[in-house]
C-alpha cells in the first residue's frame, strides 16, 4: 500500500500544478494576425465627430485611439441598428474612403455598436466575432463596402475611447473564415 502510495505521490509530481493560461485572442477562427500586428503598435489619438459634418477621416490598415461623446452630444446620422444598452453611453463618427468595394473588417478594442452608412443607408454586416478577455482586438465586424465615402459610427461604448481599425479582407481561402 505505501509503494503504491510513494508512486502516486511521484506520478503527481510529474503533472503541471498549473497549465498556463490561454491568449484569449487565440480563439478568433478567422485569420486576424493583421489585426493583431495592428493592435500591438502605438494608436494615433483621434477625436470622434459628433455628427457626419465633424467626422474625422481615417485611412486603412491605421491603429487609432479613438475619443468618444456622450451620445446626447452625438448627432448619428442615422439611428443606430441596435439600442445601446443603459445610460451613460458615448458615441461619436469617423469618415472612411473607400477606393476599391470589397470586404472590410472593422476592429474594436472594446464592446460597442457599429454601423457603417453609405449614400444615407446603414450596410449590414456580414459577418462578426469577438473575444471575452482579449482587448486586441476584442470585436472584428466585416462589412461589404462600396467605393466612396462612408461613415462608421460608433455607439454604446461604456469607455471614453475605443482602439480602432479598418483592413481590407484578402483572398486567401482562411481569411474569411
Amino acid at each position: 500500500m505505501r509503494a503504491l502510495l510513494f508512486l502516486a505521490a511521484g506520478v503527481l509530481t510529474l503533472v503541471p500544478r498549473s497549465l498556463p493560461a490561454a491568449d484569449p485572442c487565440d480563439g478568433f477562427t478567422w485569420n486576424v494576425a493583421h489585426e493583431r500586428a495592428l493592435f500591438a503598435g502605438p494608436p494615433q489619438p483621434l477625436a470622434a465627430g459628433s455628427d457626419a459634418a465633424s467626422a474625422p477621416r481615417i485611412s486603412l490598415d491605421q491603429l487609432y485611439q479613438i475619443a468618444l461623446a456622450p451620445q446626447p452630444d452625438v448627432h448619428l446620422p442615422l439611428a443606430p441598428e441596435h439600442k445601446p444598452r443603459g445610460d451613460g453611453t458615448l458615441s461619436g463618427v469617423v469618415g472612411l474612403r473607400i477606393s476599391r468595394a470589397g470586404v472590410y473588417r472593422v476592429s474594436l478594442s472594446e464592446s460597442a455598436w457599429i454601423d457603417v452608412v453609405h449614400d444615407g443607408a446603414v450596410i449590414a454586416s456580414a459577418d462578426h466575432q469577438g473575444r471575452v478577455g482579449c482587448s486586441a482586438p476584442h470585436k472584428v465586424v466585416q462589412f461589404s463596402m462600396p467605393v466612396g465615402e462612408v461613415l462608421l459610427q460608433l455607439s454604446g461604448a461604456s469607455g471614453p475611447s475605443v482602439r480602432l481599425t479598418v483592413t481590407a479582407v484578402t483572398a486567401s481561402p482562411d481569411s474569411a473564415r
